[in-house]
């Protein structure tokens, strides 16, 4: 499905990147509030749901090349995360929904794990 698409299905606004959402395919997502779990199990193409807010999930994003950012809980990114998305083109979406909804709603739409199952 089309970021568009998880817009709708969240009920979300777009912090950052409308004119990219049309473009940009969700097939997986990972959902995490831990940085150092994202970074051990997502994979990547994935759409990123988290309550962090600082820009170190912009550069987590970056490294794994998802493809962009679902703040969960109503939750509103800082200003430096906000621009440093910007800079880098990763778009950022923001629910009121919480974690648990969000993903629902989105697998619920075919929207996949990016990982099923650790070892």
């Amino acid at each position: 499905m089309k970021l568009s698409e998880v817009k709708k299905l969240l009920n979300a606004d777009v912090i950052f990147g409308e004119e990219m959402i049309d473009q940009i395919e969700v097939e997986t997502a990972f959902a995490s509030d831990l940085l150092s779990d994202v970074l051990a199990y997502s994979k990547e193409n994935a759409l990123f749901l988290t309550g962090l807010t600082n820009p170190q999930v912009i550069r987590t994003v970056e490294v794994l090349d998802l493809v962009g950012v679902v703040f969960v809980r109503g939750k509103v990114p800082q200003m430096e995360t906000v621009e440093l998305a910007k800079r880098k083109g990763i778009p950022l979406l923001r629910t009121k929904c919480i974690m648990f909804e969000s993903c629902g709603r989105l697998y619920g739409a075919g929207v996949k794990a990016s990982r099923i199952m650790v070892d």
